[in-house]
């Protein structure tokens, strides 16, 4: 077995240098040092691909006319609802920059929103809040977001490019894995989405401070569980998701006079 020299700082020497130990390691060692954790890998992932028109182009060459891109976010967080966005995009106007909303900064997302909003044929946004998420289930929850959207475009679209997943509607549409990271339509979607639900969570944090959600907008982060916790579950929180049923604290109820 091939063994790599790694070096171990000791000790800061008279000169401002610092001594170093020669150790040998392995390269299981080394590999497993290095291990990307689900989310990470599939960020690296997203980071190499293009998004471009190219799903746009193969729908119009087929005769659709109204293409929607179609995307949710917040399936994962603990509160709030998810939100979708429904977009069919100028089809003569690139809007620069486009790509999967995770990858932007908030700062970008802003900056790409109105750009979207202004440029675009037609968009749209739905919701689905956290009792019917409990209700139903975020996956189909997800889709109902979605489906609403795209029910809401004017002009209606004629053919659809959805972000993994297949819509209850009789629209011709296409599911694309990694959708919001290839397609720009559904990029345009994923950052619309993003930035509305975004809003929503800053405006609960003014009626919730003590969880935080204008800075984790609802996922499960050390200082969201933390507060689950110490307060216990909101009404607006998922109580079908395990990090808030799973609260030792009882939920918290609303008085009203």
């Amino acid at each position: 077995m091939d063994f790599f020299p790694l070096r171990e700082p000791v000790e800061a020497s008279e000169d401002g240098g610092t001594s170093f130990h020669i150790l040998m390691s392995s390269p299981a060692k080394v590999a497993s040092e290095f291990v990307l954790s689900p989310s990470a890998a599939k960020l690296r992932l997203l980071k190499k691909l293009r998004c471009t028109l190219r799903y746009e182009k193969n729908a119009w060459a087929s005769g659709a006319v109204m293409v929607a891109g179609v995307d949710e976010v917040g399936r994962g967080s603990l509160f709030g609802p998810v939100v979708a966005a429904a977009v069919i995009l100028e089809r003569g106007y690139r809007v620069r920059g486009l790509r999967d909303s995770k990858l932007l900064l908030p700062e970008r997302r802003e900056l790409l929103a109105p750009r979207i909003r202004e440029h675009a044929v037609a968009w749209a946004v739905a919701a689905v809040d956290a009792a019917r998420i409990d209700q139903i289930n975020i996956y189909q929850a997800s889709r109902l977001a979605m489906r609403d959207a795209v029910m809401r475009l004017a002009p209606a679209a004629d053919h659809l490019l959805v972000d993994a997943v297949c819509l209850d509607c009789e629209l011709p549409q296409r599911a694309i894995i990694h959708g919001d990271a290839l397609s720009a339509s559904i990029a345009a979607a994923s950052i619309l989405a993003k930035v509305e639900r975004d809003r929503m969570m800053c405006e609960w944090d003014a009626v919730f401070p003590e969880y935080g959600l204008a800075s984790h907008k609802g996922y499960s982060t050390p200082q969201h569980l933390a507060a689950l916790e110490k307060y216990g579950p909101t009404p607006l929180h998922r109580q079908s998701f395990a990090p808030v049923w799973s609260s030792p604290v009882e939920q918290v109820v609303f008085e009203f006079d």
